[in-house]
């Protein structure tokens, strides 16, 4: 069965029955693996605002030039 046979069925679901399929698929995808691009127990390092002193000074002029009062 393909995706473009079973939405014509999904969408005559009502709502929380809807809901209820999104859990099962999202926990059936949670068993799996190799769905993961990210490895266990390594570090990841993400951008962050953290120290951006230049950014929080442009954000208060654009708040400051886009209420007039």
């Amino acid at each position: 069965m393909t995706l473009t046979d079973l939405l014509p069925a999904v969408r005559q679901l009502s709502a929380s029955d809807k809901l209820k399929l999104i859990r099962i698929l999202a926990e059936e995808l949670d068993t799996n693996e190799d769905i993961s691009p990210l490895e266990p127990f390594k570090t990841y390092y993400l951008a962050t605002p953290y120290n951006s002193f230049g950014a929080g000074e442009s954000l208060m002029q654009a708040l400051k030039l886009a209420d007039p009062t």
